[in-house]
């Protein structure tokens, strides 16, 4: 392996390329092996966006603005996007490639329609009850009007309690359970329980009542509910609306703020359910259990203490009138996009325009495809890779992971901060990872699922009930390690601690982020830099505290945590002092841990295209260093553009920083970057080398 992955990548890929034909298609091998040889003799393209650059702006003054300010010049905002950048880029292609494959299958005559009960009418037959305004809006609220009747029989507080067992798993309620591998026995699957409940992205939201631009969405809010409020049939609309409002402030007030739900530890706290309702009384808890099929589990974690005893005490305390309508608001909102167009458009109102500033609705195209990979998602998988994925691109990922990981355990032994100890613990946990390529192994059964053409909301009722009964399933087993938690159509990556594996589905191995045709520094500085940066996040200030089994155990010594901690602080520094819009600034304590796998992804993507040179200098492409190249490469998948409302919710719930922040943040602190731009004292982007942040 050592050999194979000092080779260069594009060396390497078309040799994993041409194996993978070979074995699949015999008979062509000679043919395709000369096509690939051909390609490789052809003159390298740097997989660069020349067009996006900025010839005004300097890399040593801007990164960001070099690679694509000529492109922020010229890109308008679509009206009905609230961002667009590589990610959605993507994502678009992937609901096209999807919608295209779906409806192929939806429009076909009756006899040759796929058979039922077979994945291909499922995923048919959802998208098409979804994408039928038509009759949603002549079915009216005679669909919904069941469940808002079984909210409305509820006379007492145990029935209350009943009535949320039962919903567990079909929208977030003020205390959501599920079910995954225990943090101390990571092995087994346990049932933990979590704070929710809230209609808009945030605490702040409900909190912050100086803040002028909180509190207009608030404002946009309460307009919502009481919007909701008249549709369905309340006399007093508006007095509905402010008493389902006080509702939600009381919860908000109950809630951890997010810089606290990064640390696992604080969120390890398993208990009976005899020790829960003793910590939280005023709420019947084994009931709530019972009711969602958890009867008869001996513990369970309680993510937030603090806040279950809060919401237990509110269940108490606030009339069981204001509770019903709640929950009844709360399922309208849920329900919106499935009912008639009042519904449709109040919903639009405050989730686009009021939330994130987009002006058109989303296609209900994308919409729906959006609903069928909630729904039906590794379904869709099967027929995306079918028609879009290759062995062969599983291949090409799996040389650039090896080689990622290689550097990574170079790197580690090279920290001077870090004593050989844990060092030891540190490349133990490395050997351990576990990598998800492309799509799952084995599919995900749906054969229990019974999908209508004309039921968008019983479809929608019937696939959350079909997987809460999948995580009752897990209860007390051991932990499916090669269960994946994204379909192959997303295009994202992930880490998961507990499992101690990275993921990178099919759709986001493609352009930008990973260009066969071209060269080896661009393909580093974009996907070499996403697997450094999911591996990174095993190490960031949240993951570094599970061990390579996936259990929550401290593995450091005393002096090498502190010493860590306070590398990340001044990474938190540097973050905070960073404004997107007017009067906000980056949260650096949220954003650490995207930060740290930022700063050390890149680092060692960096290490890892070095290593593939072999001592040799890379070939000037298009007038760029191979080390330019490099991190032209990480600017340019960070190229994007968003509308002020869409950060200001980013900025509170979201973990990641603005697009412009990762692409100037992270390379800022590289002697890599620093070296192949020539800074100098006085250059925007100059930081003296002393003054670097290096962690792995």
């Amino acid at each position: 392996m050592t050999k194979t992955s000092a080779f260069p990548l594009r060396r390497t890929l078309l040799l994993l390329q041409a194996c993978c034909l070979a074995m699949s298609a015999q008979a062509q091998a000679p043919s395709a092996s000369a096509q690939l040889q051909q390609q490789a003799s052809q003159p390298l393209r740097s997989g660069l966006d020349a067009s996006g650059f900025d010839p005004a702006v300097r890399a040593q003054d801007d990164l960001f603005r070099a690679v694509n300010g000529t492109w922020l010049k010229r890109y308008d905002l679509p009206a009905d996007k609230a961002r667009f950048g590589s990610f959605i880029q993507l994502r678009d292609l992937s609901d096209e490639r999807v919608r295209a494959i779906v409806e192929d299958l939806a429009s076909r005559p009756d006899n040759k329609r796929p058979v039922i009960g077979s994945v291909e009418q499922k995923v048919a037959d959802y998208y098409s009850a979804f994408l039928d305004t038509v009759a949603i809006d002549r079915a009216g609220l005679d669909p919904i009007k069941p469940a808002l009747a079984r909210i409305e029989a509820i006379r007492t507080l145990a029935e209350l309690a009943q009535w949320q067992g039962g919903m567990q798993g079909r929208f977030s309620l003020p205390i959501n359970l599920n079910v995954s591998p225990d943090v101390l026995q990571p092995t087994v699957n346990r049932v933990s329980a979590n704070q929710g409940g809230l209609g808009l992205p945030d605490r702040d939201y409900y909190l912050k009542k100086e803040d002028a631009r909180l509190a207009k969405a608030l404002k946009a809010y309460e307009q919502y509910l009481e919007t909701l409020a008249r549709l369905s049939g309340e006399v007093d609309s508006a007095q509905v609306a402010r008493r389902v409002l006080a509702v939600e402030t009381a919860i908000a007030n109950a809630h951890w703020e997010r810089v606290l739900l990064r640390n696992p530890a604080k969120r390890n706290n398993p208990m009976s359910v005899a020790e829960l309702q003793e910590k939280a009384p005023g709420f019947d808890w084994a009931l709530l259990m019972q009711s969602a099929g958890l009867g008869g589990q001996g513990r369970l974690n309680v993510g937030q203490p603090s806040t279950a005893t809060a919401v237990a005490r509110l269940y108490a305390d606030l009339p069981l009138a204001d509770w019903k309508l709640y929950f009844k608001l709360r399922t309208l909102d849920h329900a919106a996009l499935s009912l008639p167009q009042a519904f449709r458009e109040a919903r639009f109102a405050l989730r686009d325009q009021a939330l994130t500033g987009i002006q058109v609705e989303m296609p209900r195209w994308q919409r729906s495809i959006a609903e069928l990979n909630g729904a039906l998602g590794e379904g869709v998988g099967q027929l995306y890779v079918a028609k879009h994925f290759s062995p062969a691109h599983k291949a090409r990922m799996q040389a650039l992971v090896d080689n990622l990981l290689l550097a990574y355990r170079e790197s580690i032994e090279g920290l001077d901060w870090m004593s050989p100890a844990t060092k030891a613990e540190a490349q133990l946990k490395l050997s351990k990872f576990i990598s998800k390529i492309g799509y799952p192994e084995v599919w995900r059964d749906y054969s229990e699922l019974k999908v209508l053409r004309a039921d968008p909301i019983g479809n929608a009722e019937r696939a959350a009930a079909y997987r809460w009964q999948r995580q009752l399933a897990r209860v007390g087993k051991p932990v499916d390690r090669k269960e994946w938690s994204m379909t192959p159509q997303t295009v994202n990556a992930s880490y998961s601690p507990t499992l101690n594996a990275i993921t990178f589905p099919a759709a986001i191995l493609q352009p930008p982020f990973f260009d066969m045709a071209a060269d080896d520094a661009v393909n580093y500085g974009a996907i070499g830099a996403v697997i450094g940066h999911e591996i990174s996040h095993g190490f960031d200030d949240s993951g570094s505290q599970y061990d390579g089994d996936g259990a929550l155990r401290n593995w450091w010594s005393e002096a090498d945590r502190k010493a860590f901690e306070g590398i990340a602080d001044k990474l938190v520094a540097q973050y905070n002092g960073y404004s997107p819009i007017a009067g906000k600034t980056v949260n650096g304590r949220l954003t650490l841990g995207e930060n740290i796998a930022d700063l050390s992804g890149l680092q060692i993507a960096y290490k890892a295209y070095r290593r593939s040179l072999q001592g040799k200098p890379a070939a000037k492409i298009d007038g760029f260093s191979g080390e330019q190249r490099f991190y032209y490469g990480f600017a340019q998948v960070w190229r994007g553009k968003a509308r002020d409302e869409w950060v200001l919710q980013q900025l509170l719930s979201d973990p990641h920083s603005p697009s412009e922040f990762r692409a100037n943040g992270t390379p800022i602190n590289h002697d890599g970057f620093h070296e192949a731009f020539g800074t100098q004292p006085g250059d925007k982007m100059f930081k003296p080398a002393a003054e670097r942040i290096r962690i792995w």
